[in-house]
C-alpha cells in the first residue's frame, strides 16, 4: 500500500515552524535545527549545505516553500531507502549494509573502498553511518560518478585527464 504524499497545508505548517525568523524562507541553520538524523544529534552541516545547493533554484542560499516541498520529498525518499538497507534496525548503516545499498544502486566497489567510505562519513566513531551522512555519501558518489562518466567516453571504467582538467572537474561539482 503506497503512502499518500503530504498535503500542502501539512507542509506549509511544517515550513512555518521551521522558518523561525518568519522571513518566508528557510536558512541552513533553520533547516539543520528542523531535521533529525535519528541519533538525537543535529543533521550534518555538509549534508544541509549540499541539499540547499540542490534545491535552491533562485540561488538565494535559502529554501522557499516551493523548494521546501521538493526537499521534503527528497528527504522522505532517502528515509525510505535508508530504512530498507538498515537491515538490523539500528538506525545506522554499517559497512555490510552500505555495501548492500550501493550494490543495489549498481556500484561494484572493493571492501577497502567501503572501509574508506565508513571512515569518511562516520561522524560518531562507531563504524557506521547515520541517516544524514548516508544521504551525503550516496549523493557524493553519484555526483562523482556522473563527473567521471563525462570523461569516460569509451565507457571502460578508466579515464585519462590532465591535471587542470581534474581540478576543473573537482571544483565545478555541486556537492
Amino acid at each position: 500500500m503506497s503512502q499518500n504524499p503530504p498535503s500542502d497545508a501539512f507542509l506549509r505548517e511544517i515550513f512555518q515552524k521551521v522558518d523561525t525568523d518568519r522571513s518566508g524562507s528557510i536558512s541552513s541553520n533553520e533547516l539543520q535545527a528542523a531535521l533529525s538524523n535519528g541519533t538525537w544529534s543535529p543533521f550534518n552541516p555538509e549534508t544541509i549545505r549540499m541539499m540547499i545547493g540542490m534545491f535552491d533554484r533562485d540561488e538565494s542560499s535559502t529554501i522557499d516553500f516551493q523548494e521546501f516541498r521538493l526537499l521534503w520529498k527528497y528527504v522522505s525518499d532517502w528515509e525510505k531507502c535508508f530504512k530498507q538497507f538498515d537491515l538490523d534496525g539500528s538506525g545506522a548503516i554499517d559497512k555490510h549494509e552500505l555495501k548492500t545499498a550501493l550494490s543495489s544502486f549498481g556500484y561494484r566497489l572493493s571492501d577497502n573502498f567501503y572501509e574508506l567510505l565508513i571512515k569518511r562519513f562516520d561522524r560518531t566513531g562507531r563504524g557506521n553511518v547515520a541517516f544524514d551522512d548516508f544521504i551525503q555519501a550516496c549523493v557524493s558518489i553519484q555526483t562523482l560518478t556522473n563527473a567521471f562518466r563525462h570523461f569516460d567516453r569509451q565507457q571502460i571504467g578508466q579515464i585519462t585527464i590532465g591535471y587542470e582538467d581534474f581540478l576543473t572537474l573537482v571544483f565545478s561539482l555541486r556537492m
